[in-house]
């Protein structure tokens, strides 16, 4: 055997040799390109400047919009002014209602003030011929109580003219002139009494000052029997000292008295309500 048959092909290590020098060639390019970049440093990039186009706003547009805000302000005036002149409307609907309601006041408290000038009017004249009846019956009582006391004929004891006084007479006859009159709680007259006022009154016109209520009134004085009566005797219901009603003996087995709110002062006999009892005054 040859001694070179070991030794491999001298063509082979050419081609090995001649693509490492090419790999070497390669990577030495790059590593001075880098080197290169390296040396002159970190590049500096221009600032990119972007210009946007905007869309050009045409005059006709313009228009439009300006035509809509006028039209948008003109709507809200018409709805301003239509707002004030509801309001308007309604406050002058208020104050019609308010004179209307006003005047029909004035008209009903006129027509009450007529009626009640009227009843006045009326209510006044009734009481001057009352009055005026009240003084005729009073002057003929009086003059026939007189004659009675200067010597008439005499009657039954209980209504005996000859023991009628000229102080009896006055409250006998006053009595009887209020005999129509209204029975009012409390009442002390002219024209309305109660039972107790009429008494004290009629009474005051003999000078006496009576107490006031019916159970005073039925212990001031003597007390009498119901058999031996006189004009102006005060009889009484119910007990002495505590009697509900009082009334006036006028003779002939009769009484005045304010008997209540139905009958009003009246004349009726004994016979129509027996009295408990009675007192002398005079």
């Amino acid at each position: 055997m040859s001694h070179t048959a070991h030794i491999p092909s001298h063509r082979k290590p050419r081609q090995r040799a001649s693509k490492s020098a090419l790999r070497a060639g390669v990577a030495g390019g790059v590593l001075s390109t880098i080197a290169v970049a390296g040396a002159a440093g970190p590049a500096q990039a221009d600032p990119v400047t972007q210009t946007i186009e905007m869309p050009t706003i045409t005059s006709g547009f313009s228009t439009a919009v300006a035509a809509s805000a006028q039209a948008t302000q003109q709507v809200a005036l018409d709805l301003e002014t239509q707002a004030d002149e509801d309001a308007a409307a309604e406050k002058a609907a208020k104050t019609a209602k308010k004179a209307h309601a006003e005047a029909v006041r004035k008209a009903e408290a006129k027509k009450k003030a007529e009626a009640a000038a009227k009843a006045k009017a009326e209510a006044e004249a009734k009481e001057r011929a009352e009055r005026a009846s009240r003084t005729s019956e009073r002057t003929t009582l009086s003059a026939s109580s007189g004659s009675s006391d200067s010597g008439s004929s005499a009657s039954a004891p209980s209504s005996s003219s000859s023991n009628v006084s000229g102080s009896a007479a006055s409250i006998v006859a006053f009595a009887k002139a209020q005999v129509g009159d209204a029975y009012v709680s409390g009442g002390t007259g002219p024209n309305a009494w109660d039972c107790s006022g009429l008494v004290q009154a009629a009474y005051r016109t003999a000078g006496i000052d009576l107490p006031r209520v019916s159970q005073s009134q039925s212990t001031f004085g003597t007390q009498v029997s119901l058999d031996n009566l006189q004009p102006g005797d005060i009889l009484y219901w119910g007990s002495a000292g505590s009697a509900y009603h009082v009334a006036i003996y006028v003779g002939g087995g009769q009484f005045v008295g304010a008997q209540n709110s139905s009958t009003g002062t009246v004349q009726r006999s004994m016979d129509y309500d027996r009295p408990t009892g009675a007192v002398r005054v005079l």
